[in-house]
């Protein structure tokens, strides 16, 4: 009688527990993304803890994409994308290189150039503003891996675990990040156009652009700025320009802003635009994903001011 007992106590139990198990073994699964295999052995180590299985699954990746990305490391990374992004008074910039067009599109990959971009705002929010109208800062390679993000790692711990997570070599590559006083407006434009990742956008091409209102006129800036910037991103100048500098005789071959024909408006230039606004170009930055930089991006002890 008493053996019958035991055995219906175990038959009623036992189901539950494993119910239990199971429970906790999705909400793991869905948690971290990890395989089944993997959460399963994290839970038993850990006698069900769900706390303590998911960080041994963390370290365990981390472990596992510092380990790839060492082996991987020297792979030519010439493909990527290009992130930018403006929050109030803080643009920030950025190049995260990949092997394959086929992981620039991918989801971990947009996701880490949203986390580089978002830590670029982050630092710039926290450096001192240099007199004058807008501090530039120049981040390298080194620098940049070396940012904290919101969870406190370092975008080299991320760009390790993405690194593991796809199995191609990656790189971040460069930065921009403007710092501007509150008359001034920033406008950011990516291209290709329509990829937009929580607010940043995300593109082959993309830059910066810096506008200052120098007459008191009812103009939509916000507009105008997403122009301009789309022209610097589709025409490349190589400066803003001043009157003294003599327009090329073949349009084709301007390379100051002021004096190239307008990408929205041919039949304009971008300086008559510029005076029928009452505006004027402070600043302007554009990068191209994987192009060959005859000059390397500006160290972060090199700061510009414009004044």
């Amino acid at each position: 009688m008493m053996y019958a007992k035991t055995i219906a106590r175990y038959l009623h139990i036992k189901p539950s527990c494993w119910a239990s198990e199971k429970s906790q073994l999705a909400v793991l699964r869905k948690k971290t993304g990890y395989t089944f295999s993997n959460c399963k052995k994290a839970l038993e180590m850990h006698n069900n803890d769900l706390i303590q299985a998911e960080g041994w699954l963390h370290k365990q990746a981390q472990a596992l994409g510092w380990s790839k990305a060492t082996k991987l490391e020297g792979r030519q990374t010439t493909q990527g994308l290009v992130a930018v992004a403006v929050d109030k008074n803080k643009g920030a910039l950025v190049e995260v290189n990949c092997e394959t067009d086929f992981v620039a599109k991918n989801k971990t990959f947009q996701d880490m150039a949203e986390t580089a971009t978002q830590a670029c705002l982050h630092f710039t929010e926290r450096q001192p503003h240099i007199r004058g109208p807008i501090t530039k800062i120049g981040l390298d390679a080194e620098q940049l891996r070396q940012l904290p993000t919101k969870d406190g790692k370092s975008l080299a711990d991320h760009l390790a675990l993405m690194i593991g997570s796809l199995g191609e070599n990656a790189t971040l590559r460069r930065a921009v990040c403007f710092k501007t006083d509150s008359n001034i407006h920033l406008s950011a434009y990516a291209h290709p156009c329509g990829t937009e990742h929580n607010k940043i956008l995300l593109g082959r091409f993309a830059g910066l652009i810096a506008l200052k209102q120098k007459e008191q006129k009812d103009i939509d800036i916000k507009a105008l700025g997403r122009n301009l910037c789309q022209h610097v991103v589709g025409m490349d100048p190589k400066k803003i320009g001043t009157s003294s500098d003599e327009p090329a005789k073949n349009p084709d071959d301007e390379t100051c802003l002021i004096h190239q024909e307008y990408l929205i408006d041919n039949t304009s230039i971008v300086n008559d635009v510029l005076e029928e606004y009452g505006v004027e170009v402070i600043d302007f930055k554009r990068f191209e994903c994987g192009e060959n930089l005859t000059v390397g991006i500006q160290p972060l002890s090199h700061i510009e001011t414009c004044q």
